[in-house]
């Protein structure tokens, strides 16, 4: 991105940043409009972004554009003046505090990162910033970093992040074509029948009352329905342990062949065997127990991830192995 050297756009009103004139660099090509503007308008909610696009103040090449319009290198985007209030200013100048993760592989054009529970991918809906903020504040050298797709804040694993926007497109359009593969390990309450290896039951997301996101089961012919399928393979069990209180469970290796919000929780809950620690889906007494017990976060580990290289077209199979608080709680010593 850089600014146009000797435009002259309109004064603005007193208050008010002045019009701004940015040139698409090579690193922007191809983003869609609403997104280049997200990322270039810190700090102006979505619902003005879209305002601002609707009403023309946005324009491409002196032209009127939709959202949707993609961006490319040399485009002359006009920038609008835009007033937030003081506080998301503050927030927006407040960066995140820079912060390095575990990497599985790195090169020119990804990185693969071994993202712990507790973190948020990214900022948003009451979380002030997550891995990809703490990222960028980490390697201010870096043009571009992107995530290729989402991790529930609670589930730790292998997540992408593309260094190149032809990376970051290469890659989502592999998630979107269900041509990766996806693995978990999710530790379930109770003994998992090791003849059911297949969920096929679509799914409906909704919003709670509080304005809270829930996802449930539904039926084939609910217009609002998603088809969701999840493999299920039993890798071990985990006795009952009556002097603490816990019951047998079962350790699975699940693999997604959709990615839909909350799938693996919703689809293993609707089952009769919910995943251990989930505060959405799962057993809440026996949550209690086990955070008394030191197991304080849900028992889902994005383990294993398969993909073609965004480059060179290598297939690539990355593994992160549990974590030592999840891996000691299925093994005691």
């Amino acid at each position: 991105m850089k600014h146009i050297i000797g435009a002259k756009p309109p004064t603005a009103p007193a208050g008010l940043p002045a019009v701004r004139l940015v040139e698409v660099d090579a690193d922007s090509a191809g983003q869609r409009l609403d997104n280049f503007l997200i990322r270039h308008l810190k700090g102006v909610p979505k619902t003005h972004v879209y305002r601002i696009i609707r009403s023309g103040e946005v324009r491409i090449n002196k032209g009127r554009v939709s959202a949707d319009t993609r961006v490319e290198v040399g485009d002359v985007v006009r920038l609008p003046p835009v007033r937030i209030s003081d506080k998301v200013a503050e927030k927006a100048e407040r960066p995140a505090p820079a912060r390095e993760f575990p990497i599985l592989l790195e090169d020119e054009h990804l990185i693969a990162l071994d993202k712990p529970a507790g973190v948020a991918v990214h900022g948003g809906s009451g979380v002030s910033f997550g891995v990809i903020e703490q990222l960028r504040q980490a390697r201010p050298a870096s043009k571009f970093l992107e995530l290729v797709h989402r991790l529930d804040r609670e589930t730790s694993g292998i997540l992408l992040v593309a260094k190149k926007r032809s990376a970051l497109t290469h890659l989502q359009d592999q998630f979107r074509e269900r041509e990766t593969g996806k693995t978990y390990l999710a530790l379930v309450t109770g003994t998992w029948p090791a003849n059911k290896k297949v969920i096929d039951l679509p799914l409906h997301k909704y919003l709670q009352a509080d304005g809270e996101r829930r996802v449930r089961v539904t039926t084939a012919d609910d217009p609002d329905g998603m088809r969701s399928i999840t493999l299920v393979k039993v890798r071990s069990t985990v006795p009952a342990r009556a002097a603490q209180g816990l019951p047998a469970m079962s350790l699975l290796e699940v693999t997604i062949k959709t990615g839909r919000t909350h799938q693996i929780r919703v689809h293993l809950a609707s089952q009769g065997h919910a995943i251990v620690g989930d505060d959405k889906y799962g057993d809440f007494d026996l949550n209690k127990r086990l955070q008394k017990l030191s197991m304080k976060r849900m028992f889902l580990h994005a383990w294993r991830l398969q993909f073609n290289h965004p480059a060179s077209g290598e297939r690539v199979q990355l593994i992160a192995e549990l974590p030592p608080e999840l891996a000691d709680f299925v093994s005691p010593a």
